[in-house]
């Protein structure tokens, strides 16, 4: 059974999505103000809540218009725990 078949596509669901680079904060409008630490491994990671499968598309339409390499897109599942923590400058 696929994922679209479930009907998990138009649940909410939280994201971390992680690019190699560094983005400043200033750019969490354009993310819809999700969260955007900044690792010291060199990487990014748009994080929070995302309100179903069309608007998670969207934005990693965002993150490809940047030009920064994706590395990861991962769903957090409920309850598990807040990122690991990571530098924020």
């Amino acid at each position: 059974m696929s994922a679209l078949s479930t009907g998990h596509h138009d649940n909410p669901g939280r994201y971390e999505i992680r690019l190699k680079g560094h983005l400043d904060s200033r750019w969490a409008a354009w993310f819809d103000g999700l969260t955007l630490p900044r690792d010291s491994d060199g990487t990014t990671i748009i994080h929070g809540l995302v309100a179903d499968q069309a608007a998670l598309y969207g934005l990693l339409q965002k993150t490809r218009d940047l030009g920064l390499p994706l590395i990861s897109v991962n769903h957090v599942e409920p309850g598990r725990p807040a990122m690991p923590t990571i530098e924020t400058r």
